[in-house]
């Protein structure tokens, strides 16, 4: 069997993705749980547990190491309008120029050049894999993951399947975050 799913235009889709973020965003329910919210193509809600410390540390780490070395905006928990509804990288980061054209979005229209995952035990591949090819198609440059044990990989726009032992945008970045 196959099945193909045709999506909205992007315009429609962004424009869909704005109007139900500001919705979640305002649902004061939601924001009593204290879990991680996105949403889906459909506007429909979900939730996931809270990340755990190591996962809290490394997201911080990134976050700092980007914004401290490169300057822009290191985002933790960064809202990215996505084909599949509002999704949150773990960490974004922005450089000043591409910060310019995002500013003042509740859900950034056009993804951070660097979107990471920083993996909790209950991620598979594919949903990793998944997340990589939406922010891509969102104008990411280069998605990081950074696995349970702390070990970097990286993946670029131009070759999205090919694992990569280095960021071409940060050469430097450690290839190992401690929790």
């Amino acid at each position: 069997m196959h099945l193909t799913i045709e999506l909205p235009n992007r315009s429609e889709t962004l424009a869909s993705n704005r109007e139900r973020w500001a919705e979640v965003l305002a649902d004061r329910e939601l924001a009593v749980h204290g879990y991680r919210v996105e949403t889906n193509a459909f506007g429909q809600v979900i939730m996931t547990p809270p990340a755990g410390g190591p996962h809290s540390s490394r997201q911080s780490q990134i976050a700092y190491w980007l914004q401290n070395r490169r300057g822009g905006r290191g985002l933790v928990e960064c809202p990215i309008s996505t084909s599949d509804g509002v999704r949150a990288a773990d960490v974004g980061w922005y450089s000043v120029e591409r910060y310019a054209h995002v500013r003042g979005q509740l859900a950034f229209e056009l993804a951070p050049e660097i979107c990471v995952e920083v993996e909790s035990p209950r991620n598979t591949e594919l949903e990793l894999r998944i997340k990589r090819q939406l922010y891509f198609d969102a104008g990411a440059q280069e998605c990081w993951q950074c696995d349970l044990e702390g070990r970097m990989s990286y993946y670029l726009s131009t070759d999205p399947e090919t694992k990569r032992n280095q960021s071409t945008l940060c050469p430097d970045f450690p290839n190992t975050i401690e929790d």
